[in-house]
């Protein structure tokens, strides 16, 4: 796929879950991709567990649907609309489709929290303009996380928080993980500069699998 046929770029924005992604891409005034849109359902045979749990781990990228997550981003960069699923984290379940259109506009964020899984691919593809990990501190992340998390009833309280300490704990590794596959770690004035720079089109790229320390 040749880079003059492309004539929108995606910014993928990840980092652990609460880092505030989606406020920060809302912020940015581009079009926003939810990529969360994509998990799959609850009865999927193939979710992962947590190690020595019943749950289901839904931070693992096997619960997510990377294939159908490229295939979006790669229509809505090629034609600018593309049809996701409608998700309801409540229920683990989708509960429809829906045309999600950026008509002409050169640059979009698709953010979530398995963003960075997609990076190499749509480098390969010629679509990414940056790719980035917001990050912050693991208390504030927690404290964020969870008032969301019941605030709009996502799982049942006590679910929330073993989550919620799981995650605490496994943040910085989590953020390492995202930088491994090709994210910058940043935090949000630094992520904004950026997108304000791809907006520009000034894109930053970095190389997929490429560790980057700060």
């Amino acid at each position: 796929m040749s880079s003059q046929a492309i004539p929108t770029r995606v910014v993928l924005l990840a980092g652990p879950s609460g880092s505030g992604k989606s406020s920060l891409a809302a912020l940015s005034g581009l079009p926003v991709l939810r990529l969360d849109d994509f998990y799959k359902e609850g009865n999927d045979p193939t979710l992962p567990r947590v190690t020595g749990s019943a749950d289901i781990d839904w931070d693992s990228a096997l619960s997510w649907d990377a294939d159908g997550a490229v295939a979006a981003v790669a229509e809505l960069c090629r034609t600018g609309r593309t049809t996701i699923p409608v998700y309801d984290i409540a229920t683990s379940s989708r509960t429809g489709r829906e045309t999600f259109a950026i008509e002409r506009t050169p640059l979009f964020v698709a953010e979530g929290i398995f963003a960075a899984d997609i990076v190499e691919r749509c480098q390969e593809l010629g679509l990414l303009a940056d790719a980035l990990c917001l990050r912050g501190r693991p208390s504030t992340t927690f404290r964020r996380r969870l008032m969301r998390d019941l605030r709009e009833g996502r799982k049942s309280v006590p679910f929330l928080v073993r989550r919620g300490w799981r995650l605490m704990r496994a943040e910085r590794g989590i953020v390492a993980r995202q930088t491994a596959l090709g994210a910058y770690p940043c935090g949000r004035q630094e992520a904004l500069g950026r997108l304000a720079a791809a907006a520009a089109g000034r894109c930053r790229r970095v190389p997929a699998g490429a560790a980057v320390t700060k």
